[in-house]
């Protein structure tokens, strides 16, 4: 039977942590290396609903996508991580997180997001990262719908696809052909897509700023929120780690869903 510890250095290796950002906090966070495995929830991020969906289906091990933690100077009851992280030891459970490393890994969550939003001939929008072995990786994509399309036909096509409950967006009434995308934080890069001749920017978490320098530079820009560009992973995370360990029972979690709500 698989163990905490295999599952992790399974992980490690489709997504190298040298692909991870300064600031982030990736692999065996919490837990118990040795406990052997039997079921895995997959999220994208540990929440108390997440843990209490763990507990009640009897999992050994979440895997999420956003870490549960950054640092840590104290664990208690007195704060939200502290209580999270209590609360997950207690139950005996372990906490394995792949967050910037699997935005830039082959097959994470930046070519999730591209296949998602329909593109083809996909390639790096911007080399930013090198893995162990010094091959160039990056946060996001470009690639080319099949034919142009109006921008109002692939914003309703990419509702769907990204199940989200809505998007923000701005048209510069261009047609959709290329289309640079990055999962989650991705409002930096709109001078990149422009530089690289995209049409269309797909990401999120973009701000007021960017939406005014998208229509002065004539670019469709795209919200699609954080937790919906990014979730397409689980379901990625869930069929390579049934590839790798058949044996283990491999779910992704149903008790986390977007945050932002829309009122129209």
């Amino acid at each position: 039977m698989a163990t905490v510890k295999d599952i992790t250095n399974a992980l490690e290796t489709l997504a190298d942590p040298a692909l991870k950002m300064d600031f982030d906090n990736v692999g065996f966070l919490a837990g118990f290396g040795g406990t052997e495995v039997q079921k895995v929830l997959v999220t994208l991020d540990i929440t108390s609903a997440v843990i209490d969906e763990a507990i009640a289906i009897g999992a050994q091990l979440i895997v999420s996508h956003h870490p549960l933690f950054f640092s840590l100077k104290t664990v208690t009851d007195e704060t939200v991580t502290g209580r999270k992280l209590t609360k997950l030891l207690r139950a005996g459970l372990s906490a394995i997180c792949m967050h910037t490393n699997l935005d830039a890994a082959v097959g994470g969550v930046n070519d999730a997001l591209a296949s998602v939003a329909g593109l083809t001939q996909i390639t790096n929008l911007l080399d930013e990262a090198h893995d162990s072995a010094g091959t160039p990786h990056a946060y996001g994509r470009v690639g080319y719908l099949a034919e142009p399309t109006p921008l109002v036909d692939y914003l309703s096509r990419l509702k769907k696809s990204l199940k989200t409950n809505g998007l923000r967006y701005h048209d510069a009434g261009r047609p959709v052909y290329k289309i640079a995308t990055v999962g989650g934080s991705g409002g930096s890069y709109l001078e990149e897509a422009i530089t690289q001749g995209c049409d269309t920017l797909v990401t999120s978490d973009v701000k007021y700023d960017v939406f005014l320098d998208a229509r002065e530079q004539g670019i469709n820009l795209i919200d699609g929120d954080h937790f919906c560009t990014e979730n397409v992973v689980t379901p990625t995370l869930q069929k390579k780690l049934t590839e790798l360990f058949p044996e283990l029972d491999i779910i992704v979690s149903s008790q986390h869903s977007q945050t932002a709500q829309f009122y129209c």
